[in-house]
């Protein structure tokens, strides 16, 4: 038995006439809000007044942000405006460290062995192929390659 996949399920229904219901809500909110305005207000300040929420209820019934509604865009940004904001990068400070004694200078210091690294495997591997190079007696200049 065959069944229909349906298809285009994120597009909104038409319902009056070119204009989707939430298309529909926002421009007669906006229109209803200016009507108000220019009912109860003299010409000379709802105008003014009217203007951004004509433009408002426009941008929310057709303007898309990235391809998304810009209703969304609003409300990202009220809760970044308005929600707890976490930094994390803090500057460290920069420790001196104590220069090296020539008595404690010797072919083991040649090598230098990371400190940190992306797992155990790694280091030990490290350490194996710095003892190798030891016992063979080759240095980072006979090599060809440098130290890190």
């Amino acid at each position: 038995m065959q069944y229909q996949v349906p298809q285009f399920i994120e597009l909104e229904d038409k319902i009056f006439g070119p204009l989707t219901l939430k298309q529909f809500i926002y421009l007669a909110g906006g229109g209803g809000l200016c009507l108000l305005f220019f009912t109860t207000l003299p010409l000379y300040f709802a105008i003014p007044v009217s203007l951004p929420v004509a433009g408002l209820s426009l941008a929310l019934a057709f303007y898309k942000v990235n391809d998304r509604p810009f209703i969304i865009a609003l409300e990202h940004a009220f809760s970044y405006q308005f929600g707890s904001k976490l930094y994390l990068w803090k500057q460290r400070e920069v420790k001196p460290q104590a220069p090296v004694q020539a008595a404690s200078a010797s072919a083991t210091t040649a090598f230098v062995v990371p400190k940190l690294s992306q797992s155990k495997l790694k280091d030990l591997a490290w350490s194996l192929n710095v003892k190798d190079r030891e016992k063979m007696g080759m240095t980072n200049s006979q090599n060809g390659d440098f130290a890190i």
